[in-house]
């Protein structure tokens, strides 16, 4: 262990070379002033600040290190917040539309507080673009028995409504009214109304401790929640523009409000479902559907939401993701790539014959996410010790040092810090994932894992056995929203080798923490990510990482291999590649504005 002296004999030392550089950073700052300005690359003007004028931040902003062991994710950083202003650190300004729409989301998840997956980051991300351009956004959510309430800011109770629910009783299939709570409050600044049963002693329904897998039956909740979404905008004389519906957790309000609430289409209000991914399609018995109210023979047929795959068996069984394309005015899903994908390739599996139909395909739509600006900006995390930007992107080098210490990998800043942030689930090619561990550490470089799912043991025997205390290799087989910032902040490359990804924001992410994306190209991925070797692009393919095509361990390991290459043997064009991505535009803005489009073209 380190004795007091000595920490105070290697602090004054550091002290000491901390006021030098920056003596001398602070003399060429002014030899500079009026100098004629030589053209270069944006990012290669401002390569790294000294490594040393980080540290002295790092004093100033009061660095809490990390201790072996400790689970220094868990609280801050720092003493203080350091976070930067002005230049890159200050977001765009933002459009404002004219003629304001009312747009309600109906959805199962909401970052921050009920987040699975990305579908919670971008019903977040949306609604609060949409509102920064002046459109009057609602989003409809369970109210989950695990959500953090401190999270919920003027949570209050809005009122009780009677929703029709089917019952099973005595053998039968019955329909009574379920009392049902509506609460009110704003998430992130966005109006959001919370949906459950009032008596949740005798009804488990968003029960438990987590988002999915409660003690409840999913498919009746959700069908319950469609049901008492559409009878509360009834109730209150709601009559927005637009529904927007995400997954199959949504798709039947779509079936309901056609059959139940607008059978005549009287009503303004037109629906849009949102597809995050065909993975999961929400296939339900008949006689669960009835958990509605109404019952499902009503959409038992091929043209309305017929399950093809159960055409024959004893029951025939629906499927709402199937509805919910053929009842909605408009189909969106999360990329352009991944809309070929499904119309034109394999994405869409069983579906590709709802897709097939031309009055489908003429209401479907490509549109690429973005992320939340404000959630993901290295220049104001508090989440880091360093912040840092295009500008000023000598922070970054900071939080990988503090991420080694607290890992407890070996501290050296000139290793390829190689990081993977993901569901631990066959879609992310779990095979790739252990193949550029590997290839990390025998080239040398350090490799950090954060994830977890069903597909984790083959990784937690890794960080149990061969990686066990590994000086550069760290496997993290859990969830962290706070440990996942630190990660992004501290790699060099961040490797998303999806077998198939409807859109993703793990590379967008990286882009804007400036770690470089290595990903496999497919669906969203190919529309964010371009090879640094590939051809000229112009600006809206920008040459911002390393792409491969295939599924085998061989074709990760090029692209792995340029990557570390370029980092070992090019230092200045590596750190201009990342100041350059650092400037991209990943925000929802252009987004936010196709979904006006669209929403547009439904409602005119």
């Amino acid at each position: 262990m380190v004795s007091v002296d000595e920490e105070l004999t290697r602090l004054r030392k550091e002290n000491e070379l901390l006021r030098a550089q920056l003596a001398l950073y602070q003399q060429s700052q002014q030899s500079s002033v009026g100098a004629a300005t030589v053209a270069a690359p944006a990012a290669a003007t401002k390569v790294l600040e000294k490594p040393a004028l980080v540290k002295q931040a790092a004093v100033d902003g009061g660095i809490i290190w990390p201790k072996p062991g400790e689970a220094f994710w868990e609280r801050s950083p720092r003493t203080s917040p350091m976070p930067l202003q002005g230049g890159a650190a200050d977001a765009p300004p933002v459009e404002r539309d004219a003629n304001p729409m009312h747009i309600i989301h109906i959805t199962a998840e909401m970052a921050p507080i009920a987040k699975v997956g990305g579908l919670g980051d971008v019903v977040t991300g949306l609604a609060k673009a949409a509102l920064a351009r002046g459109h009057f956004v609602t989003v409809m959510l369970p109210f989950y028995e695990c959500l953090p309430k401190d999270q919920i800011e003027g949570l209050k109770h809005e009122c009780d409504i009677e929703v029709p629910k089917g019952y099973r009783w005595d053998g039968e299939i019955r329909v009574g009214p379920l009392k049902t709570s509506v609460y009110w409050g704003r998430v992130q600044g966005c109006p959001v109304y919370l949906v459950k049963p009032a008596d949740d002693t005798n009804c488990n329904i968003f029960r438990g401790g987590r988002i999915y897998g409660g003690s409840y039956n999913e498919m009746e909740a959700y069908l319950y929640f469609c049901r008492a979404c559409l009878e509360y905008l009834s109730v209150s004389q709601q009559n927005p523009h637009v529904l927007q519906l995400h997954d199959w957790h949504a798709a039947a309000a779509s079936m309901l409000y056609w059959d139940v609430y607008n059978p005549t289409g009287v009503n303004r209000t037109r629906l849009m479902l949102t597809i995050h991914n065909l993975d999961n399609t929400g296939e339900t018995r008949q006689d669960e559907f009835f958990f509605t109210g109404v019952p499902g023979e009503n959409f038992a047929t091929i043209d309305k939401a017929l399950d093809e795959r159960t055409i024959g068996h004893n029951p025939e069984r629906l499927n709402l993701m199937k509805g919910g394309i053929v009842y909605c005015n408009a189909i969106t899903t999360v990329s352009p790539t991944y809309a070929t994908e499904v119309l034109n390739g394999g994405a869409a599996g069983w579906l590709r014959s709802t897709f097939a139909r031309p009055e489908l395909r003429s209401k479907f739509h490509g549109i690429l996410n973005g992320i939340d600006c404000e959630e993901w900006n290295p220049a104001t995390d508090a989440l880091l010790p360093a912040n840092f930007d295009a500008d000023r992107p000598a922070g970054k080098a900071l939080c990988k040092e503090f991420l080694q210490k607290g890992l407890g990998l070996e501290v050296d800043p000139r290793k390829p810090l190689v990081a993977v942030v993901s569901r631990l689930v066959p879609q992310k090619g779990i095979h790739l994932i252990k193949a550029a561990l590997l290839r990390t550490v025998e080239k040398g470089g350090q490799f950090v894992l954060l994830g977890s799912g069903h597909s984790d043991p083959a990784f937690r025997q890794l960080a149990d056995g061969q990686f066990k205390d590994h000086p550069n290799c760290r496997l993290k087989i859990m969830y962290s929203e706070r440990l996942a910032h630190m990660i992004y902040a501290a790699a060099d490359v961040v490797v998303v080798p999806s077998m198939f990804e409807p859109c993703g924001l793990t590379q967008m992410i990286a882009l804007r923490y400036g770690a470089v994306p290595l990903v496999r190209r497919t669906g969203g991925l190919a529309d964010t990510v371009f090879d640094v070797d590939g051809p000229a692009a112009g600006p809206a393919q920008p040459r911002n990482g390393f792409v491969f095509d295939g599924s085998d361990d061989g074709a990760l390991h090029g692209a792995l291999d340029r990557a570390l290459t370029l980092y070992n043997t090019q230092p200045a064009r590596w750190a201009a590649l990342q100041q350059d991505n650092m400037r991209l535009d990943v925000s929802w803005g252009k987004s936010a504005k196709s979904y006006v489009d669209v929403y547009r073209s439904i409602s005119a």
